[in-house]
């Protein structure tokens, strides 16, 4: 996976190929897709969620440029391979997750793999965690139609958030960075998630 679908496609950081040298796919895939866990495809994990593609992951964390003294939002937990892969880069990482079910796994499978510097939360990940905030970093593992307003604000001054913006048949990664307190948007990657969901007011 790392020689072919990371390192042959362009993925330069030696701090992300290690961290997904050293994380088992094949813990958070489940077991009638274990066999497919280091193809570079996203996988079921239920509830109408997936886990993501290696090489979609890989650009999300490159272009997010966790450092290792960092403070870290994922929004959306899933099978929790973004979570590890985020906990081998970052200090802190809060992951939130709507499906409880998911979030449960996901923590029963960090938590053996040893992971001591996650904390999993149950809720909805547009409005993220502002009791936790500010975070250097915020990776959201679903497609909101347009920047969630909660999100933004809980970045630090110089954090970046990385997030897939659009419709199903249309969206793209857009690289957030706050400067002088006002974000600033690059435009990525065009890519394809699953959507993120927002409770109603």
């Amino acid at each position: 996976m790392v020689a072919e679908q990371l390192r042959a496609r362009g993925i330069a950081d030696e701090r992300i190929i290690q961290a997904m040298a050293r994380v088992p796919r094949h813990e958070f895939t489940p077991s009638p897709y274990r066999d497919q866990a280091y193809e570079d495809h996203p996988l079921p994990i239920g509830q109408g969620q997936t886990i993501s593609q290696p090489y979609i992951v890989a650009l999300m964390l490159e272009a997010l440029a966790v450092k290792p003294d960092d403070k870290v939002l994922e929004v959306g937990t899933g099978s929790g391979y973004v979570t590890a892969l985020l906990a081998e880069l970052a200090a802190e990482v809060f992951s939130i997750e709507r499906h409880a079910r998911l979030a449960e796994e996901a923590r029963a499978i960090l938590a053996r793999l040893g992971y001591r510097n996650v904390r999993p939360f149950v809720g909805d990940g547009s409005q993220g965690l502002p009791e936790h905030a500010p975070y250097d970093a915020i990776l959201v593992s679903a497609a909101a139609l347009k920047l969630p307003p909660a999100l933004v604000a809980q970045l630090a001054e110089g954090g970046r958030m990385i997030i897939p913006v659009g419709p199903g048949d249309a969206q793209q990664l857009q690289l957030v960075t706050i400067r002088n307190g006002q974000p600033q948007v690059q435009l990525r990657e065009l890519c394809r998630f699953v959507p993120l969901v927002e409770d109603e007011p």
